[in-house]
């Protein structure tokens, strides 16, 4: 059971990344998504950080408000293209 209070600081810290401000935003811009990839579909992912996201957002869990945040953030470009902002 994962017991640490849900923040995008901390799931990086649960994915096994670098979880300073600069890394987070270095790995954000660094790996924006086409707009049909799914957050956990990406191919940087590790099998366990990949099956952490999937289960997170399947069930609902306490983490799938942060993992939707970072989909969002991964899909800014591709939604930036996608509406010509």
């Amino acid at each position: 059971m994962i017991t640490t209070e849900p923040s995008m600081t901390n799931l990086f810290l649960q994915l096994g990344l670098d979880a300073s401000a600069e890394a987070i935003a270095g790995f954000i811009a660094g790996h924006q998504l086409a707009t049909g990839v799914e957050v956990a579909d990406a191919a940087y992912w590790n099998d366990a950080q990949r099956q952490f996201l999937a289960e997170s957002l399947q069930a609902d869990a306490a983490w799938s408000t942060v993992v939707d945040e970072l989909n969002e953030a991964l899909h800014e470009e591709a939604v930036k293209a996608a509406t010509g902002r």
